[in-house]
């Protein structure tokens, strides 16, 4: 593929898909098929299911192409799409998920109980930069991020996970701006409440 083909613009793929050329959707899947990949194992926390979802965007994505008005970015459209047939998923199956993260091993239980005091003893919120270069705290950060309710994990995936400013979430999600920082709020304040209680 040239490299004056992998940078046109989604609106000028958009319109030739909707002519009828498949080149221009397997672009723009190729061009957003790991973001959004990304965003629903965050939600889902299973590889497998992730994979299917993702699939299932696309498909939902290529029937919808004809539909798409424009009013949002494409990249906003199709992480709703994703975003809403992930949440759609979870609620069936969000406690199969917890069960399978915490079936994991439990070793090493005070070591992270020690990096998580530490990590928590600045009254911060926890920052997920931070989280993610510990692999001790990334596993215990997955598992309290697994108890959050859907609505709240799915705003902190995308804003500290995917990083999507707060207009942008509004839009994928459908909310009020006021909404998504409130629940983005509530959200990180439970996160923090439920990474304490793991010191307990």
């Amino acid at each position: 593929m040239e490299a004056a083909n992998i940078n046109i613009d989604d609106t000028v793929l958009v319109e030739q898909c909707r002519q009828g050329d498949s080149g221009a959707m397997e672009r723009l899947i190729i061009k957003y098929q790991n973001r959004i990949y990304n965003v629903i194992l965050k939600i889902c926390a299973n590889a497998d299911d992730a994979a299917e979802l993702t699939q299932e965007t696309f498909v939902k994505v290529i029937e919808s192409i004809d539909r798409f008005e424009g009013r949002s970015s494409f990249y906003t459209w199709a992480f709703r799409i994703a975003v809403n047939l992930t949440l759609n998923y979870c609620k069936r199956n969000v406690r199969l998920a917890i069960r399978s993260l915490e079936a994991r091993s439990n070793q090493g239980d005070e070591r992270k109980k020690q990096l998580l005091r530490e990590f928590l003893s600045d009254e911060r919120s926890p920052d997920p930069a931070a989280v993610a270069q510990n692999r001790e705290l990334c596993e215990i950060a997955v598992k309290a991020l697994m108890k959050l309710d859907d609505a709240q994990r799915t705003v902190v995936v995308l804003r500290d996970i995917e990083g999507m400013n707060y207009a942008q979430i509004a839009r994928v999600l459908n909310i009020h701006l006021g909404t998504v920082r409130s629940r983005l709020s509530r959200a990180r304040s439970n996160l923090r409440d439920i990474m304490e209680a793991f010191l307990q």
